[in-house]
């Protein structure tokens, strides 16, 4: 099962960032709490009514329990291209934001780095903390780009948390056609191909994906 969409604006294009807190997936119990408030709350809704007629007016509901924390999965490239024009420099920024937004929202967090030195679990996944992004900076770059292994280790992560997000910051600049994120409830692409010469694969995975493209300059905007 694809990702459901965010809400893209057309083919190939960038949609807009999506902003905490972020809404509970459709069809989740959380979703449904949120949209109608907890269960009735038959003896508070007796006193209210009294002798007189039930009336939609006495109704009263019991507080709606706060939803689980939601899990972000974030797969950042670290591989050779990312290093040109300060690309990588801008996709840790993002990261460490991305970790100040779920370490604010009490949500959980997972960083999973892919490059020419292989997979490197950054963040392991669990309560965001802030002081995680604090393992960004000496973070180095070059080598390929194993896109697809990544998502293969993501996979079981996204399965074991429900209602999880997949966040990929990436510049698309890998080879071959990486498989779609199936576990995820949403995925967001990053896209930090910014250079004078963009080609634009990662707002082509996003639209088979079913996910949305964000360019990195709009949460750097975001961010100050």
């Amino acid at each position: 099962m694809a990702p459901k969409s965010l809400g893209r604006r057309g083919p190939g294009r960038h949609a807009g960032l999506p902003r905490w807190p972020l809404p509970a997936p459709a069809g989740t119990l959380a979703g449904a709490a949120a949209a109608r408030g907890g269960a009735p709350d038959w003896p508070r809704t007796l006193l209210a009514k009294g002798p007189r007629p039930l009336a939609p007016e006495h109704l009263r509901r019991r507080a709606a329990a706060a939803p689980p924390p939601r899990c972000h999965l974030v797969l950042l490239d670290s591989s050779g291209s990312m290093r040109r024009g300060g690309r990588l420099a801008r996709a840790k920024g993002v990261a460490a934001w991305l970790v100040a937004q779920a370490a604010r929202h009490g949500d959980d967090l997972g960083l999973l780095a892919f490059g020419g030195a292989g997979l490197q679990w950054l963040i392991t996944p669990g309560p965001a903390r802030r002081a995680a992004a604090l393992r960004l900076p000496p973070l180095g770059g070059g080598g390929g780009t194993p896109l697809a292994q990544a998502l293969a280790a993501a996979e079981p992560v996204l399965q074991r948390h429900p209602g999880a997000w997949l966040w990929l910051l990436s510049d698309g600049r890998c080879p071959g056609e990486p498989p779609a994120p199936r576990a995820a409830a949403q995925v967001v692409v990053v896209d930090h191909d910014d250079g004078p010469v963009a080609i634009g694969r990662c707002a082509a995975w996003a639209e088979r994906w079913g996910a949305r493209c964000v360019p990195a300059h709009q949460i750097q905007g975001e961010r100050r």
